[in-house]
């Protein structure tokens, strides 16, 4: 699978890129006549999903319009004049980073196509793990590409497709492709929602009066107001038509459903729910965990702000170890670019991160983050701590050793650059400089999520960034280079 190059720079030093990044959010309403606007708002609460580039597609009943661009949602949708360019009753719209295909404005999202049934958009939160396959045999029968996105495969599968109707055609598609998706699409007569067979990738729906929402997340349900429904289940497909009727399909049987569990580790805002379970509690239990499985003789527990601060509190409840706020970040500091000199670029940590000195120094502190990636943030936070005077710095990771890519909608580094893949825990605490270092156990994990711990015949989640067993086939890395699976090999979408 090729990755594309990052709109921004993705140096070592930059403390964005240190961080494994959720590559898309996704919404889409169907009823009021404000639909764009009530998408651009909803989207503003998805802006941590992706903050490279954001599109809006309206229908009218009449006509598709749609507007896309690179930056922030406030940047492209925030004036009248531009949401008058989106009238409509059914929007959809995509926030993102890019895994497959490019960072340019031609793989912006929704993705729009005219078939022979009708205008036909879709916004798509994953990956789809044999998108290069597919294409080439597309290519050869002599499909033409505008994009470099994965997503635009499903619109040739569904174009190509035998079927009479646009709903068999459709889930023709989707049994050809392999990996993870939640898809967001609309069409003449209405808008489908639906998640692959596993539910590796999130979709929830919501309602307000005779309007339904579908989202990434339930925290966009609740700044627009909407009540949460349900979780879209895996492998279902959701369709309300522009009257407003709603009926389901599920195509592809029932077979165990793995969501990814790094939305409770980090990528979910933590005001969410998933998976009936408060995102926020769930990241405080696995500070707990954490604190049972590998306390530190501690004065104080800081968390690496922001993701780190509810399992720090968890850490600290259970730990007895007063929690302090040791790091302030700085959250009018964009991502960084590449600066001229070493100096410069060491500053770029300090301009988004600087030591609460008057709380660090003399004290031995208890160091919480969300994940080791790369290492490099690490070590930086950790030289940071030492200069502000702090005793001991230990550091506790809410989450186990990131050993394996990601190959379903998360841009993770290739695994020889992932620090945990090339060093055991040991080595990596000499590495990042700290006095001592633990992760979570994978069991541990789940115990936070409620489980008993992790079934090794039968996991609950998608857990391959930490375990490297993969649910679905990866065809396009080849056989060669093919993990082992968790499940047995066959088609599951």
């Amino acid at each position: 699978m090729n990755h594309s190059e990052p709109l921004f720079d993705a140096a070592p030093w930059d403390v964005d890129a240190d961080k494994l990044r959720e590559e898309c959010g996704i919404f889409g309403v169907i009823g009021p006549r404000d639909a764009a606007a009530i998408t651009a708002l909803g989207l503003h609460a998805l802006q941590h999903r992706g903050q490279e580039a954001v599109g809006i597609t309206s229908f009218d009943g009449h006509e598709f319009y749609s507007r896309r661009g690179i930056g922030h949602v406030a940047q492209n949708f925030s004036s009248a004049e531009a949401l008058a360019e989106l009238p409509g009753i059914m929007a959809a719209g995509h926030v993102r980073y890019s895994t497959t295909g490019g960072s340019g404005l031609r793989n912006v999202q929704p993705l729009f196509a005219d078939l022979a049934t009708g205008g036909f958009a879709i916004a798509h939160n994953g990956n789809i793990s044999n998108a290069m396959h597919l294409k080439r045999d597309l290519v050869q029968k002599g499909a033409i590409f505008q994009s470099t996105s994965d997503t635009e495969v499903i619109i040739h599968l569904v174009a190509t497709s035998r079927y009479p109707t646009l709903l068999d055609r459709f889930i023709d598609a989707l049994r050809l492709v392999e990996g993870a998706y939640s898809l967001i699409c609309m069409t003449p007569e209405g808008m489908i929602a639906c998640r692959d067979p596993l539910g590796i990738r999130p979709l929830v729906m919501g309602r307000i009066g005779d309007t339904y929402v579908f989202a990434s997340e339930t925290v966009a349900l609740d700044v627009i107001g909407a009540e949460f429904v349900r979780e879209v289940e895996p492998g279902e497909l959701i369709e309300v038509s522009l009257d407003g009727k709603l009926s389901t399909t599920r195509p592809f049987g029932n077979p165990a459903a793995r969501p990814c569990i790094f939305e409770h580790v980090y990528f979910s805002r933590p005001d969410s729910v998933m998976g009936g379970e408060s995102v926020y509690e769930v990241r405080k239990a696995i500070g707990r965990e954490l604190a049972r499985e590998a306390l530190a003789e501690a004065d104080i527990v800081i968390p690496v702000p922001d993701s780190g601060v509810p399992a720090a509190l968890g850490y600290a409840q259970e730990s007895g170890i007063p929690f302090e706020l040791g790091i302030i970040r700085s959250h009018y500091v964009g991502r960084t670019f590449i600066q001229p000199s070493d100096g410069a670029r060491n500053a770029d940590v300090k301009r988004k991160h600087n030591a609460n000195r008057a709380i660090v120094q003399g004290k031995r502190i208890v160091l919480i983050d969300d994940s080791i990636v790369r290492g490099t943030t690490s070590l930086k936070i950790v030289q940071m701590m030492r200069d502000a005077g702090a005793a001991e710095v230990h550091m506790r990771i809410a989450s186990p050793p990131t050993e394996h890519s990601c190959f379903y909608g998360v841009d993770t580094p290739e695994r020889s650059k992932l620090l945990a893949a090339r060093m055991d825990v040991q080595a990596m605490a000499e590495f990042i400089q700290a006095d001592s270092l633990a992760f979570v156990s994978i069991d541990g994990l789940y115990r936070a999520v409620g489980l008993q711990g992790r079934e090794a015949k039968c996991p609950k989640f998608c857990d391959a960034c930490f375990t490297g067993e993969y649910p679905t086939r990866l065809t396009d890395l080849g056989e060669r280079d093919q993990p082992q699976l968790s499940l047995p090999v066959e088609k599951v979408a």
